[in-house]
């Protein structure tokens, strides 16, 4: 099962840059592995993939040293700031920075663990209450203010779009988020690089990757639907 979701993820994944006239490298798959056993991310892993993207701290820390160390794993879900410590050394990528003071954290324990950690900057494009993010007219602010910060670079911008039957109605947050990260990117800063846009899912990655996503986060249509125990 796994090595015919890899297959056909991949087939959409193509086919979607070659309609953006875009290559396939340029869109990297972030397999989204949360509440999924090790077993499983083993046998991804054994097919290939080499980047995992988990919503929670401790599952990070469980798997890390249950499986091979050349993973890269990325911190996607809300993160606490209490619990930036134990991951601070052990992800590639953090997605999921909406605040001011998360991101004093990271720096402190960046810090003290002698790495530069980085980081994307979650804006919640379409404004829901359910979801976390900065609004899109304070992202550039909040940019601004972690800039300074010695051991964090910002790498770009992620969003979380609506769940939708339509994917469609979601190319809107995507060109949003796309045109937010240009207008940042204006404003020159040694620390922040906007060459990431981490948007699109199971249900809209193909969206997302026409309105230039550099990265996608699937888990459902790789690992099938998640057990929440």
């Amino acid at each position: 099962m796994l090595k015919d979701n890899f297959k056909e993820v991949e087939a959409r994944i193509q086919a979607a840059c070659e309609r953006a006239g875009r290559k396939r490298e340029e869109v990297t798959l972030i397999a989204v592995s949360k509440t999924k056993p090790v077993q499983m991310l083993q046998e991804a892993y054994d097919l290939g993939n080499r980047i995992f993207g988990e919503n929670k701290v401790q599952e990070i820390v469980d798997k890390y040293d249950a499986l091979p160390a050349d993973i890269s794993w990325h911190m996607i879900g809300h993160l606490q700031r209490n619990k930036v410590k134990y991951i601070i050394d052990k992800v590639t990528l953090i997605h999921s920075v909406d605040s001011l003071r998360l991101a004093e954290t990271i720096e402190k324990e960046a810090a003290k663990k002698g790495v530069t950690a980085d980081i994307l900057i979650e804006v919640n494009v379409a404004k829901e209450d359910t979801k976390y993010g900065v609004m899109p007219e304070d992202a550039a602010r909040l940019v601004s203010q972690i800039s300074v910060m010695p051991h964090i670079r910002i790498k770009g911008l992620m969003t979380i779009a609506p769940f939708v039957t339509n994917p469609e109605e979601n190319r809107i947050y995507f060109q949003r988020l796309r045109n937010l990260a240009v207008d940042i990117g204006e404003n020159k800063s040694d620390n922040v690089t906007m060459s990431v846009l981490s948007m699109g899912m199971t249900n809209d990655y193909e969206i997302a990757i026409e309105e230039g996503a550099t990265m996608i986060r699937v888990g459902t249509g790789l690992f099938g639907a998640r057990s929440y125990i």
